[in-house]
């Protein structure tokens, strides 16, 4: 009982901030929202547009790789849908054509790539 001091409550000061709207209170918050915008928003509608373009490009006689990685010629366009000829490397699957989404597109690749077909 001899150890224990006792504690007593401390006086209250003036100085305390006056609740309100500061300007260092919304600072970290849009500095988040602009690093948001220009690390993810932004490059992915670039990305989208990008996409887009490229399909409303697609037209007869383009190499395309879908993205289940198959490797043909355009054939015939409409407008939602592709049809393209596939071929194996080996000869055994020449000329059979196959009908995709135009979305299935991954990437169009330079004249001359698909050599089998």
């Amino acid at each position: 009982m001899f150890l224990i001091s006792d504690a007593y409550a401390q006086a209250a000061t003036t100085t305390a901030a006056a609740p309100g709207f500061s300007i260092e209170q919304m600072a970290l918050p849009a500095l988040m929202i602009v690093a948001f915008y220009f690390l993810l928003i932004r490059p992915q509608q670039k990305r989208a547009k990008e996409t887009k373009a490229m399909i409303d490009a697609l037209q007869s006689g383009a190499e395309v790789i879908t993205s289940g990685g198959l490797l043909g010629k355009i054939n015939k366009v409409t407008d939602q849908y592709l049809v393209i000829e596939v071929g194996s490397v080996a000869g055994s699957a020449n000329g059979v054509e196959m009908t995709i989404q135009k979305s299935a597109v991954a990437a169009v690749l330079p004249k001359g790539t698909i050599k089998a077909i």
